[in-house]
């Protein structure tokens, strides 16, 4: 039984369940979900306030759980959630980035963007954000992502009526296609995995031992840098004496202008 025979018969309950799986970090697929349910909405096999309900319900719920979870568990909870990523930090860095380009509107647009869907909810929490501003945007965010599917499943019904009926044709050959790509997918991975692994173990100093260095003659060859993200670091706020500050979203150039004859040692929140 296909996605779109399920979500006519359990369409309510399975549009609620999907949305939000995804919103607490699960690889569920949304927005296929919210299609498949437009679909049906269009086949009057369900009713379409009942469905927005659900879906905006579910994402809402998702997302606040997830904005509390990230208020007191903060980027451990951010690592946790990028285990999957090839790079935790780049894909926390890329969440943040987003942040601190476009502000708060990253959670009107979060749930279009791959990898920032399930970490604006979280990061926003970890950033102290007030909780009734994180409402009002993540629910705008969750009426737009929610009206902008349901009307392509709604519009689309015979189309997709159609690439499924051809899919029922194909039969095996088809069922053939997707498992060679997920071993083609799975072999990415691993080499992916493989290729990036030096960089998941960092080079870690005591602070008794830098400090140690810090009163040495070798000082003058130590650069500290304060790389705290933004929304962690306050510009009134204390930093070690003699560190420069350095936005990590901005790396590849800020790199260019750091010293090639010193040690540099880095610290964050």
């Amino acid at each position: 039984m296909n996605l779109f025979a399920l979500m006519a018969r359990h369409g309510y309950a399975l549009t609620f369940g999907l949305l939000l799986a995804e919103a607490i970090g699960l690889p569920f697929p949304a927005a296929l979900a919210l299609v498949a349910a437009g679909a049906a909405v269009a086949a009057h096999a369900l009713w379409g306030p009942y469905v927005f309900l659900a879906a905006v319900s579910a994402l809402l719920l998702g997302d606040t759980v997830q904005f509390w979870l990230g208020r007191y568990m903060g980027w451990g909870l951010l690592g946790f959630l990028c285990r999957v990523s090839i790079n935790p930090e780049t894909c926390i860095l890329r969440s943040a980035e987003s942040f601190y380009k476009r502000g708060k509107v990253t959670l009107v647009i979060a749930k279009f963007i791959p990898g920032v869907n399930t970490m604006a909810a979280p990061l926003a929490g970890s950033m102290k954000m007030r909780f009734w501003q994180f409402l009002q945007l993540d629910f705008a965010g969750a009426l737009v992502y929610a009206i902008t599917y349901l009307v392509v499943g709604y519009v689309s019904r015979d189309f997709l009526k159609a690439i499924l009926s051809g899919f029922h044709a194909a039969g095996r050959a088809m069922e053939a296609v997707i498992v060679a790509a997920l071993i083609v997918y799975a072999i990415y991975r691993i080499v992916q995995f493989r290729k990036h692994k030096v960089y998941r173990v960092v080079p870690r100093i005591q602070v008794q031992e830098l400090a140690a260095r810090l009163a040495s003659e070798d000082a003058n060859k130590v650069l500290i840098v304060d790389v705290r993200s933004h929304g962690y670091y306050d510009s009134g706020g204390e930093r070690i004496k003699g560190s420069i500050r350095i936005e990590p979203n901005n790396l590849e150039e800020e790199i260019k202008n750091l010293p090639k004859d010193k040690d540099i040692y880095l610290y964050c929140t």
